[in-house]
């Protein structure tokens, strides 16, 4: 159990009872949950050994009377707290074999209701409490990693799978990840496997440390292994297949369970970080779900309307009507032409209006502006500018 579990766990909760459930309905929960996650019954299945390693912990605390008075007054007092449970309350696990398989057919002597031998076997190797030759060590989830790619902006809005080569650290090859020459690591005498020691502290509480002897790995080799030195890890590069969801923006970060660093000695792997970044375009830009994109008009379309095409993110073009007297700058919508959102739905695609002013005109362009001018000469579209001016 380890330091913030005491005080964190929900125990309740991993059992499925209420907190002011009796003795007899916690045994009921304790033994449904436990036949149905047993190693025996589940084998190689990680998953259920940590379930049933929870359920048996929770078990430990809340079939106690006095322990679960403990944990009760613990959880008030230090709900969020960094102690842990010290000797008298959680140094050892007591398990009640006929509690857990109770009433089964075939629950006889080293029956264990049919599940197979080896019961002293599967609870050390799952609790790590014993103190011997024998005794296991827990399995240690693997390290996160961190990693970068770079997506165009294409890829960013409609998802894209990029190789991405990672290094990390991994089960030493040359000594199959025991840290030891011969591949026959002992037991850490200081921990006794669970690469942790306890220090300090009064009443029943005390603190832990990471094992300094086996550097908390709960195991020391004998001669180490001259690849790895000894730590049963070595650095290793690979290059894995990622996929990146579409609708992903420029800086953000991906968490990817499972495909991180692997674990040890059958542990989970750690998860893997990606950071997105994302090339400009440069047509379109990105609003939270929508595209942007500005579109130069002329100034009869603007003053007259019509109808104008618009340009999409690697789709066919869009027409928008334009009404008379669209101002410059004027946004309007085309729907569902962005980004993708994340229940799969597209955002919209919001189109700037931009009046054009040509640099250059022609002689029969010239004469009708200069008539345009002349016949709108009485229209002054500054005087509101000046009259706000002078009211403030």
């Amino acid at each position: 159990m380890s330091t913030k579990d005491f005080v964190e766990k929900d125990y309740y909760k991993v059992l499925g009872v209420p907190k002011d459930a009796t003795e007899a309905e916690i045994k009921k929960a304790y033994r449904k949950l436990a036949r149905e996650n047993h190693p025996d019954a589940n084998k190689g299945d990680v998953k259920a050994e940590e379930r049933f390693k929870e359920i048996s912990e929770a078990n430990d605390i809340l079939g106690d009377p006095k322990r679960r008075k403990e944990y009760d007054e613990a959880r008030a007092l230090f709900g969020n707290g960094g102690f842990r449970p010290g000797p008298g309350a959680g140094g050892t696990f007591n398990f009640d074999l006929g509690d857990l398989f109770g009433g089964a057919p075939g629950g006889g002597q080293g029956g264990a209701g049919g599940f197979g031998g080896g019961l002293g076997d599967v609870f050390g190797g799952l609790f790590n409490r014993g103190a011997g030759p024998g005794t296991r060590t827990q399995p240690r989830r693997g390290q996160d990693i961190e990693s970068e790619v770079t997506l165009s902006f294409t890829e960013a809005v409609d998802g894209a799978t990029v190789p991405l080569r990672m290094s990390s650290q991994a089960p030493c090859k040359a000594c199959s990840g025991t840290g030891d020459k011969n591949g026959t690591p002992r037991v850490c005498p200081t921990c006794v496997g669970t690469g942790q020691v306890s220090r300090g502290g009064s009443g029943s509480f005390s603190l832990t440390d990471p094992c300094v002897d086996c550097k908390g790995r709960g195991l020391i080799a004998e001669t180490p292994c001259e690849v790895c030195k000894g730590s049963g890890r070595a650095r290793s590069s690979r290059t894995m297949q990622v996929r990146i969801p579409a609708g992903v923006s420029d800086g953000q970060r991906i968490r990817l369970r499972g495909k991180g660093a692997p674990g040890e000695r059958g542990g989970p792997a750690g998860d893997l970080y990606v950071v997105v970044h994302v090339d400009a375009h440069p047509v379109f830009g990105r609003k939270d779900d929508n595209l942007t994109v500005t579109v130069p008009v002329t100034y009869a379309e603007a003053a007259l309307g019509g109808e104008v095409k618009v340009p999409t993110l690697g789709g066919p073009a869009v027409t928008l009507k334009l009404p008379a007297g669209t101002p410059n700058g004027r946004t309007m919508r085309a729907r569902g032409k962005g980004a993708v959102r994340k229940d799969g739905t597209r955002g919209d695609l919001l189109v700037t209006i931009e009046v054009a002013v040509p640099p250059e005109l022609s002689d029969k362009a010239k004469e009708a502006l200069e008539a345009y001018r002349e016949a709108t000469a009485d229209e002054d579209p500054r005087a509101e500018l000046f009259q706000a001016a002078k009211g403030a």
